[in-house]
Formats: structure tokens, C-alpha cells, sequence
């Protein structure tokens, strides 16, 4: 009998533990399904060149995975019972499962914030990034575009349009200050950049409200908006929070460091669906640079327990920030282990090409999923029981 592992979504966190299990784990002794809404892998961290007209490279999951032995399953989750270990699809088919891989990421929030939900633009999605990019292409020379929100996904919208379409006003309001958690130099060169695209910066103004042709700040002031781009934050899928799992109170599964749920040890959490620490006890944050290694973590950890390995337990740590500012701009920002800024910089074409590769860099690895990895597939020692939780049995 097969164990049956089923990984919830193929993003960036979800493909790659997918293939890594597939590598990891011999076929007669695994059936692993991945599951995801759409046939294709997005590229999420490219959605702002979507939005502004770039075509990205279409990458079909069929493609991708083919002689992998991974299983594909198009559908869109709506459920899932840890109790009964079974996950539930919109066109109310059910899946059983031995071992759970969540990965189901998360996607924009309104922050609770009026008119945001109807009268604003998102690039969390593809559909999001598209429907943006329909708004833009029919802007007229003149019109003003809105960002809203100063972290990274922020700076990347704002610099990519103003680049993109130079007839158009521009303008960034953000909570805090300009790249607030850069180095100094960092904060110094994006405003450089700023200034060069001629882009508007609204500084420590919370918005309290967007309306169809505005947003409206706490202080009052209205700042005019044919076009509002809403980027301050991610919110993580809900269905993990309808569950008995152990959730957080955004509704990120608590795992250990091995990424399996510190309640159900049947289930892991991957990605920006996971409560992982990181250095010095701080959360790794949500972000494709935690995503990789999380799953990284999560399938050896699962293939080590099936075969009666010792897990791993690698502490997962930052290096730096990327940020596209543009084509031909970028910024490298160097951090500490948990995630501080440091002196160090890359600025301008150099940091363009730097970022670039990174993003080619996590794309090619998703889409090889199984490539490069050494063999390790050992027999399983830990088979899946008829009823309750799965059971050890000696190696």
C-alpha cells in the first residue's frame, strides 16, 4: 500500500517540495499528488511586469512535471478535515491522505480599509496583475496611478509603471518613510530613483479610504487617483484557519523546524502558510526567499521520517533583499541572519541583472523539480495504518 502524500498548491513553496519528495522517495512506495487551481506556475514575483504589459513564459505543470511521478490535480480547495485526513475540491471530489504538505500561500488584503475591495487594483494574483494591466493600457497620457503601500511589492509597482509608462503621474503613499528598513544608502538610492522617474512620494499617511477617483488619508487630505494600486500587505488562505490545526492569529500554521504543524503530525506547512522561526526567534517573513528553503526543509524532514532517517533541521536565514526598480534599476539590500539591514549595497544595472537572475534562478528550479538533486531513495520503514494516524513500524 502507498503512503499517500498530497501537496495544496503550486506555487513557489508547494512545486518545489512536490518535486523534492518525488526525488526523495522511491514510486512504488509513494503516491504524491499536487494540487493546485491553475494548470500553469505563476511567476508571483513578477506580476508588476504583468501589469505593465510584459509577457512572462507561459510554464505548464504537465510540462514541468512529467516523469516525475508527481500526480497532477487541477481543482480549487475548499476543505480540509485533519481529523479524517481528507482534502475537499470545489467540484466536490475528496482526496485522501497519509501526509499533508499545505501550501496554499496567501493572496492581497484590504486591511479592512473602506473601498478597497471595489474600487482598487491588486498584483498578488495573475488575474489581479491582468485585470491592471487591461486598466493601464486604456489610461489616457496624464492620468495619475496611485500605489498604495511602501514595502517591496509597493516600490517594485510604482518604479516598473512610471518606467513603463512615463506620460503617466505616478505617486507612492506610504505608511512610514521611503524604504524605511533600508541601510541608509539604500534609502538614499531609491529616492535617486524616485526622483528620476518623477514619481510623487506621500510619506507616513495611512490611508483610510479609497474612493473611485481618490484616496483619503487619516489626515484628511484626498490625493487624486484615476487608478489605485493596492500592495500593503498578504493575508494567508483561510481554509487552514476552519481547520483544528494550530494557527496563529493571521492564520499561519505553527510548525517546528522541521515545518511540521506542532499539533497535527501528519500535516506540514510551507511558505507563507507557515508560523517558521527563523533567526533569533523572529517569524520568517512572508517572501519567495522563505518559501524555497521552508519546502527544502519540509521534504527531507517527511522522506528522513518515511525511511526511518533522522530529520534535518537546517536553520534557514536571509542573505539580502532583492528589489526591481524598473528594467534597469535595482537595489541589493544586504541583511543580517534575521533579516536586518547592514551597510552593504548593490545599486543600479548591476542590481537589475542581480535581481534578474534571481528570478530566473527560482523559476528554472521550479520548473526542473527533480534535476540536480542526489538519489536518496531508501525504502519506507513507516507505512500508512487503515484507520487513525499512520504508525511506525521497524526498520
Amino acid at each position: 500500500m502507498q503512503h499517500r502524500i498530497i501537496v495544496l498548491g503550486a506555487g513557489y513553496a508547494g512545486a518545489i517540495a512536490a518535486g523534492r519528495l518525488a526525488k526523495r522517495l522511491r514510486r512504488e512506495d509513494v503516491a504524491i499528488t499536487l494540487v493546485n487551481a491553475e494548470p500553469d506556475f505563476v511567476e508571483r514575483v513578477r506580476m508588476h511586469q504583468l501589469a505593465v504589459g510584459q509577457d512572462l513564459r507561459p510554464r505548464p505543470f504537465r510540462e514541468m512535471f512529467a516523469g516525475t511521478g508527481v500526480r497532477l490535480e487541477q481543482g480549487r480547495v475548499t476543505g480540509v478535515d485533519v481529523v479524517r485526513r481528507t482534502v475537499t475540491l470545489a467540484d466536490a471530489a475528496e482526496l485522501g491522505y497519509d501526509t499533508l504538505v499545505y501550501a496554499l500561500g496567501s493572496g492581497w488584503s484590504t486591511q479592512g480599509v473602506p473601498g478597497v475591495a471595489e474600487h482598487a487594483h491588486e498584483i498578488a494574483s495573475r488575474p489581479g496583475a491582468l485585470r491592471l494591466r487591461e486598466r493601464l493600457a486604456g489610461l489616457d497620457a496624464g492620468r495619475r496611478v496611485v500605489v498604495v503601500g511602501g514595502g517591496l511589492t509597493g516600490l517594485e509597482a510604482a518604479t516598473e509603471i512610471a518606467e513603463a509608462r512615463p506620460d503617466l503621474g505616478v505617486a507612492l503613499v506610504a505608511r512610514d518613510g521611503l524604504g524605511g528598513w533600508l541601510s541608509p544608502g539604500g534609502r538614499a538610492h531609491l529616492r535617486r530613483v524616485f526622483g528620476r522617474l518623477g514619481i510623487t512620494v506621500y510619506e507616513h499617511a495611512e490611508v483610510t479610504g479609497v474612493e473611485p477617483d481618490r484616496v483619503v488619508t487619516a489626515a484628511g487630505d484626498g490625493i487624486p487617483a484615476a487608478v489605485t494600486v493596492w500592495t500593503t500587505g498578504f493575508a494567508v488562505h483561510p481554509i487552514a484557519r476552519a481547520t483544528a490545526l494550530e494557527v496563529s492569529e493571521t492564520g499561519r500554521i505553527v510548525v517546528d523546524r522541521t515545518m511540521r504543524s506542532v499539533s497535527h503530525p501528519d500535516v506540514y506547512a510551507v511558505g507563507d502558510a507557515a508560523l517558521a522561526m527563523g533567526p533569533g526567534g523572529k517569524p520568517l517573513r512572508m517572501s519567495c526567499a522563505s518559501g524555497g528553503p521552508t519546502a527544502w526543509q519540509a521534504a527531507d524532514a517527511i522522506a528522513a521520517r518515511l525511511t526511518g532517517g533522522k530529520p534535518p533541521k537546517v536553520l534557514i536565514r536571509y542573505f539580502n533583499q532583492c528589489v526591481s526598480l524598473g528594467r534597469k534599476e535595482g537595489l541589493i539590500q544586504f541583511v543580517t541572519a534575521d533579516d536586518r539591514a547592514v551597510r552593504p549595497i548593490l545599486t543600479g544595472r548591476v542590481a537589475a541583472v542581480y535581481k534578474e537572475l534571481v528570478c530566473r534562478g527560482a523559476a528554472w528550479a521550479v520548473a526542473r523539480p527533480t534535476l540536480g538533486l542526489p538519489a536518496r531513495r531508501r525504502p519506507l520503514t513507516r507505512r500508512p495504518a487503515t484507520t487513525g494516524s499512520p504508525v511506525e513500524t521497524p526498520a
